[in-house]
């Protein structure tokens, strides 16, 4: 009986290592940028909820801005 469980398990060991490893996936893209932390954000526009375009320097000197990207929102997933 052990001899069985103990062949059990090496086969199953066995097994596993033959198995191929998961294919990795390729890593994104880093942007470059000449930025650093405390520079002044370069201006840009974008749709505002809506749809009109709005730029950053706009806001300039009068009020704080949050740019905040929900990464699968409104994906379904």
């Amino acid at each position: 009986m052990r001899k069985r469980i103990a062949f059990s398990i090496c086969a199953l060991a066995l097994l596993w290592l033959a198995m191929p490893a998961p294919a990795q996936q390729p890593q994104p893209a880093i942007a470059k940028t000449s930025l650093k932390v405390g520079d002044v954000a370069p201006d840009f526009t974008l749709p505002n909820q809506a749809f009109k375009p709005v730029k950053l320097s706009d806001y300039r000197g009068k009020k704080n801005v949050v740019l905040a990207f929900y990464v699968l929102a409104f994906t379904g997933g």
